[in-house]
């Protein structure tokens, strides 16, 4: 009795097999089939290797959300180059709380030589190509996405420590460190005299340095908000700007956006920000009013972005692997069909337009006009 219910049982099994097998003695096989079969294989191969890529491949998916964090405090990383004297130059931040925050809280002063770069062949090398990268970014905006898949803790990208020739006199001004500020617009500047608050905000001592020795030409080397990243190559690193005149102001008008970085080698909260710029020499007499130095004006957006690094899942690269042997088994199938279909209904034509009708004559003397028979095994 169990050898009758399971010999039904695996009769079920064969009537439901969706895949009938073909005797070896009913395959006919050609040419052309094998022609086919051939590229198919190939184009198979080749459509593999490359999802297989795409399969290794990440990209980066940006959400916006409100930012609700506006009581912590905002980062801000500065490493810049004056060409003058440190005694001469003061900076500092005011923002619109009225709240001034003095360079002393977190920059350093270091005097230096050599504004352009003469001290170190290497370190100008590096900042060089710091700028052709900045370029790069301006016209390849998906570069931005590389940049942020490289960023890594361990990594550095700063540059070289500078190596000056102790026997010179510094001429210039090397402003780095950080500065904790409200979360708010605010103004970063550097200019002539060491600020010195008071009840109606702050001032510069201004009046006991030369009008001649006035020079703001300036290199950025640095400049951040937030968590400091290496790796990440934000848009004022490497610029470089030369004062044409004494009286020379310097605006970077800086829009501030919170960011979550969460790839597979970092998840950090930092900031990118937008500038835009803008010189101007101060010439009170023709309207162009103002005070000599550099102005970083910045403000915080009201949206965050999260930018998180996502990878094909290894089901999906099944299934469109599945896709593309199937699809293209299928459509060389059916393209192998049709085009022996054609070319059998044109070799038919061909040849029975070979045969013409022809006359024989008939022992009474009438004529055949019949075509001769076609051979048994002809397909026409």
């Amino acid at each position: 009795m169990r050898r009758l219910n399971r010999k039904k049982t695996l009769n079920l099994m064969k009537e439901l097999d969706a895949f009938p097998k073909v005797p070896a003695s009913y395959v006919e096989t050609s040419t052309s089939g094998g022609t086919v079969s051939l590229i198919a294989f190939t184009t198979i191969a080749f459509l593999t290797i490359m999802e297989f890529m795409v399969y290794r491949d990440t990209w980066m998916k940006y959400e916006y959300e409100v930012d609700k964090d506006f009581t912590s405090k905002l980062r801000i990383n500065i490493d810049i180059t004056v060409a003058m004297r440190c005694q001469y130059v003061g900076a500092d931040v005011l923002d619109l709380a009225e709240t001034m925050v003095a360079s002393a809280d977190g920059l350093i002063y270091e005097p230096v030589i050599n504004f352009s770069f003469i001290a170190k062949c290497c370190y100008t090398l590096i900042f060089r190509m710091l700028q052709l990268i900045q370029n790069r970014l301006q016209e390849e905006h998906s570069l931005q996405d590389v940049i942020f898949k490289s960023a890594f803790k361990s990594a550095s990208t700063a540059l070289p420590p500078r190596e000056d020739n102790s026997l010179q006199s510094p001429d210039a001004c090397r402003i780095h460190g950080h500065l904790y500020v409200n979360k708010v617009a605010g103004n970063f500047h550097i200019t002539v005299g060491k600020a010195i608050p008071h009840p109606r905000g702050h001032a510069h001592l201004a009046a006991l340095v030369s009008h001649e020795s006035y020079n703001f030409s300036h290199r950025i080397d640095h400049l951040s908000f937030g968590e400091l990243i290496p790796g990440i190559i934000n848009p004022l690193d490497g610029t470089e700007k030369i004062a044409s005149d004494h009286n020379q102001m310097f605006q970077y008008f800086i829009t501030v956006v919170p960011t979550k970085l969460h790839t597979y080698k970092i998840s950090a909260e930092t900031h990118q920000f937008s500038v835009t710029e803008r010189e101007r020499v101060i010439n009170h007499a023709a309207g162009s009013h103002g005070v000599s130095g550099i102005f970083m004006k910045y403000d915080i957006s009201s949206l965050m972005v999260t930018v998180t690094e996502e990878h094909m899942p290894f089901w999906q690269f099944l299934v469109r692997l599945c896709g593309i042997v199937g699809g293209i088994f299928s459509t060389t199938g059916i393209l192998h069909g049709f085009g022996r279909f054609v070319a059998e209904v044109i070799f038919c034509r061909f040849r029975l337009g070979s045969y013409r009708s022809t006359s024989v004559p008939l022992p009474d003397g009438h004529t055949s006009n019949h075509l001769p028979p076609t051979p048994a095994n002809s397909s026409c």
